[in-house]
């Protein structure tokens, strides 16, 4: 049976996907968040053991869908909204060096969207 945490997580990333369907951004929300959905096991561990290979790939997407400063901010919105569902919301943050990926911003529970170039 899945926790309660993960069943939360599920429930907000769905969400959070229906409502960025439907709103302008420069990266599509939904994308950002389906190319993040294989790295939820690892996130419910609380960033413990190996990221699967399926979650670096996501990364390495995000990463390609935020090569311009609109994107970068349209992602970090998508994204910031999930982390506090997370039983360790800076786990977040060791997938991209851990993937290999060069993220040109940082994803933390306190990130200023606005602030992201």
């Amino acid at each position: 049976m899945a926790s309660s945490g993960m069943i939360k997580f599920t429930v907000v990333l769905t969400c959070l996907a229906v409502i960025a369907s439907h709103a302008e951004a420069a990266v599509s929300c939904a994308g950002v968040l389906n190319s993040v959905a294989p790295c939820i096991v690892y996130l419910n561990g609380g960033g413990i053991g190996p990221i699967p290979p399926t979650c670096c790939a996501g990364a390495r997407s995000v990463e390609l869908q935020t090569r311009t400063t609109p994107n970068r901010q349209a992602a970090c919105r998508c994204l910031k909204p999930i982390l506090n569902s997370l039983p360790n919301p800076s786990a977040v943050s060791t997938i991209a060096p851990k993937c290999g990926v060069n993220l040109s911003f940082k994803i933390t529970p306190s990130m200023d969207c606005a602030a992201i170039h």
